[in-house]
């Protein structure tokens, strides 16, 4: 218990997803839509760190609101994503942004705390609304929750297959309640985030297992 509890204060010190693309989470309306279009750019086949870049690009354009980013011209997005190297995809992506802008708008008037509340809370129902914006799927539901429990503390703890996948690579726990016993319960998603990058091979199981048992 006492390795695996070291491996989680180890991994506690990546940053997640969402830090990476340089947003400030928080339960207001512009940072639960800006990790929204993260999510959208980690849904496509394209490597974590490009979807992150891209997401960062699209920012820095001034793109962090759905009105933002529905002003924004098709080419502008495109324009951004390029930038991002974000190019298998940007086309699409660049059409399913300014639709799930407008859909954010329209169904949610811009505050996705609003699609929280009709969904209760509940996993299931959350994924159910989240899989109606184009380009996100399961996945990319899974992604978003497990990021946004963070902000959203009802949803803690959150687990997708990918995080107990870099779970079990550490030789951690892969039921949910006892991951969650290794870290303070405000610490988890950013577990759960690092044990994705574990999943997909961004950090080595075994330096991070090596470094925990020598702190």
């Amino acid at each position: 218990m006492g390795d695996q509890q070291a491996v989680a204060r180890t991994l506690l010190t990546r940053p997640t997803y969402a830090e990476e693309a340089g947003i400030a989470l928080a339960d207001r309306p512009a940072p639960l839509y800006q990790l929204l279009v993260l999510v959208t750019l980690l849904s496509t086949r394209i490597r974590a760190q490009v979807g992150v870049a891209a997401a960062r690009e699209l920012f820095a354009a001034g793109y962090r609101t759905p009105q933002a980013m529905e002003a924004a011209s098709w080419q502008e997005r495109v324009d951004a994503l390029g930038r991002g190297h974000y190019r298998r995809y940007d086309e699409r992506t660049a059409t399913m942004l300014g639709t799930g802008a407008r859909l954010c708008l329209d169904r949610w008037r811009g505050d996705l705390r609003r699609l929280h509340r009709e969904a209760g809370g509940q996993p299931p129902m959350l994924r159910r609304l989240l899989t109606e914006f184009p380009g996100i799927g399961p996945t990319g539901a899974d992604i978003f929750l497990r990021e946004v429990q963070t902000v959203w503390p009802q949803l803690r703890p959150y687990v997708d297959r990918r995080a107990v996948a870099g779970a079990k690579r550490l030789g951690l726990p892969a039921a949910t309640d006892r991951l969650a016993g290794l870290v303070d319960e405000v610490d988890f998603g950013r577990l759960a985030s690092a044990l994705v990058r574990v999943a997909l091979g961004e950090e080595s199981a075994g330096q991070l297992s090596r470094a925990g048992t020598a702190r």
